[in-house]
């Protein structure tokens, strides 16, 4: 059966304008070392932020982002200085979450929606994509009369002020002709389409250069998990296959970043002899390397940074702390140094730029602090103020945060965020150790609310980056396989008993939080170490394994991504913790939002119906209008006191 109703489950309400005017930072009440300031109240951390996934228009005068308005989030463009009654608010549609956004120029912005839908008797992901008009807020479907399941990839964007994009589609959900995406050259005014390149039997992704010229494609078999690169010189003519990777055995196509003008060369991504990651340009129609572009001596390559017209890199984003982005424009590295002159002792993020690279969105921050978002105007030196990330805190530093490294038991370093609570002695301290999600992640030296609320309210907070996580390079990511529920757990049980050791935490006072596959590890940490934990706490975590692994949204890598699972571990059933009750001894609490589309409801109120079969001690927060984020004010707040709740019982800090 077709599936043309997709349309229909995402519908879109304008909501009020957000009101004039910006917050303004409160300013923090002198203390001395004597008289440390009262803690803040609960809602403080609740408060969703001002702004997140912030970007400017490319003539530099409105930003766009997920704004918090009356305590949700909405999709939002504003002027960045003078009348914000002009804005545009739109509310982000029920059961889906926004997966990225980006101007098509001055007067457009697209939106991609991501949405899990009932589809043949399963849940699959489906995406489509909406383009705002700035002006007006009229709000334009885009490939909503396709019948596929994704319609969201952006393959060009034009960098003259014009309003046709090209934007790849599936028109079938049946493996025929219209299953492989077309790509689509759409006017982003109005919604009309006109084929600019027919589907190709395998091939998945097609991709364009800055001029807007198809010039690869992609394609993929889920049975043999083989992948093929196809090129072609220039927008016209034949493809023709250049590379073949087995995606199962790690082989990575040199898929290009940007291309050369004027030539067949263009930058990829390529391992380097340390599994680090470097940048190099290659030629694509010969397969040869002409040069290393940019290699950072310290932290590991995250992503490129294009300059907007995508014809050539401004930079990369590294996995380093200290200097978390590599300007190679210096144009870009003379901005960074004038900013980082204003606020030395803080983290100065610049987020967003206009299409000259003379007015940009930057963020400044620091570990204790969730900082100010400003306009910098590099023509006249002016830094504006727009507004705080939280005004509930404003300008106070919370609680000190710091790297920590330490050993795990078979010897590999492991390095972690450790949070301190202010206004406590450093020694013998009630403690929370908190695995992030992913388990593909990393925590970073940043501001983050979780750890502040709990060192806020007394708990010394270590946040480890376990083996499999990212930012390590890739030696230590592989040395998560075959380790999930084993040596990946042990790396978290490690850092506490490391912890322990250095007199930081009471070894009768641990409790273990997570979200996500974070929550998966508070779980089994407490079947794994029964004796560790005084306590646990799952937020939208993954109970069952078996189950996790075998729903990925009905997307055509199904069989790859069950194949990198099942590499992860190799019993899932042994160790999920849906089937270790019998070994748990510990007060669990179980939180979870029933609009989660990233991790099933039922993963929690599955395992709060084992565990209360069995007779152990668990509690069950369910909310009902809550997504994987908590992404409403009235869930994050619901979320941090049934923690604190829970933890003033089962692990009181005083």
């Amino acid at each position: 059966m077709m599936r043309t109703g997709v349309a229909g489950h995402v519908i879109l309400a304008i909501c009020a304008l957000v009101q004039a005017g910006v917050p303004a930072a409160a300013q923090a009440p002198a203390t001395t070392a004597s008289t440390p300031a009262p803690p803040l109240p609960t809602a403080a951390f609740a408060q969703l932020p001002f702004a997140e996934n912030t970007e400017l228009s490319p003539d530099g005068t409105h930003m766009a982002g997920l704004f918090a308005v009356r305590g949700e989030q909405r999709i939002g463009i504003l002027p960045v200085l003078g009348d914000q009654s002009k804005s545009v608010i739109i509310a982000v549609p029920d059961q889906t979450e926004i997966d990225w956004l980006t101007w098509v120029n001055d007067e457009h912005l697209l939106v991609g929606l991501r949405a899990l839908m009932p589809v043949e008797a399963d849940n699959w992901y489906v995406t489509r994509i909406i383009a705002i008009d700035r002006a007006s807020g009229k709000i334009t479907r885009l490939l909503w009369d396709l019948k596929g399941q994704n319609a969201s990839d952006v393959v060009w964007l034009p960098k003259d002020g014009s309003s046709e994009i090209l934007v790849a589609g599936q028109d079938s959900i049946y493996d025929n002709a219209d299953f492989w995406p077309a790509v689509y050259r759409i006017d982003v005014k109005t919604g009309r389409k006109k084929t600019e390149l027919r589907s190709r039997t395998g091939v998945m992704d097609w991709g364009a250069d800055h001029l807007g010229r198809v010039r690869y494609g992609i394609g993929y078999r889920d049975d043999t998990t083989r992948a093929t690169l196809l090129y072609r010189s220039a927008g016209e003519g034949a493809f023709r296959s250049i590379e073949r990777a087995s995606l199962r055995d790690d082989e990575r196509l040199t898929v290009p970043i940007l291309f050369v003008d004027g030539t067949d060369n263009g930058l990829v991504y390529k391992d380097r002899d340390d599994g680090k990651t470097a940048i190099a340009e290659v030629n694509l129609a010969t397969g040869a390397e002409v040069r290393t572009v940019v290699a950072p001596d310290a932290g590991d390559i995250l992503g490129a940074i294009r300059a907007p017209d995508g014809s050539r890199l401004l930079g990369v984003h590294v996995a380093d702390d200290l200097k978390p982005v590599r300007w190679l424009d210096p144009a870009m590295a003379a901005h960074q140094d004038t900013l980082d002159a204003t606020a030395r002792a803080a983290r100065v993020r610049i987020d967003s730029y206009s299409r000259d690279l003379k007015k940009m969105l930057v963020r400044i921050s620091t570990p204790d602090n969730p900082g100010l978002l400003y306009y910098y105007d590099s023509t006249t030196g002016d830094l504006s103020r727009l507004a705080a990330m939280n005004e509930r805190i404003g300008a106070k530093r919370l609680s000190r945060a710091k790297l920590v490294r330490y050993k795990a038991r078979d010897g590999l370093e492991i390095e972690g965020v450790l949070t301190m609570p202010r206004g406590r002695a450093a020694t013998n301290l009630p403690f929370i150790v908190l695995p992030h999600g992913g388990p593909w992640g990393q925590d970073e030296l940043t501001y983050d609310y979780w750890a502040q609320f709990l060192a806020e309210r007394g708990y010394a907070v270590l946040q480890p980056n376990f083996r499999g996580s990212t930012g390590y390079g890739a030696e230590f990511e592989k040395a998560g396989e075959g380790q999930l529920g084993f040596a990946m757990q042990d790396d978290v049980t490690d850092g506490v008993r490391w912890a322990v050791t250095e007199k930081i935490a009471d070894p009768k006072r641990v409790c273990i939080v997570g979200a996500s596959y974070g929550g998966y590890a508070a779980m089994w940490g407490i079947a794994k170490d029964p004796d560790q934990y005084r306590c646990a706490i799952s937020i939208a975590g993954v109970a069952n394994l078996r189950r996790e692994v075998n729903d990925f949204g009905g997307t055509l890598r199904a069989n790859l991504y069950r194949t990198q699972w099942k590499r992860m571990t190799p019993d899932f059933a042994a160790v999920s913790p849906i089937n270790a009750i019998d070994r748990i001894k510990t007060p669990l609490l179980l939180i979870h939002g029933k609009k989660d589309v990233t991790v099933d409801h039922s993963q929690s109120a599955r395992m709060y119906a084992a565990m209360t079969k069995a007779g152990r001690t668990v509690d069950f927060v369910s909310l009902p209008l809550a997504d994987h984020y908590f992404t409403r004010e009235a869930d994050r707040l619901m979320l941090l006191q049934s923690i604190e709740s829970f933890l003033a019982k089962y692990n009181p800090a005083d």
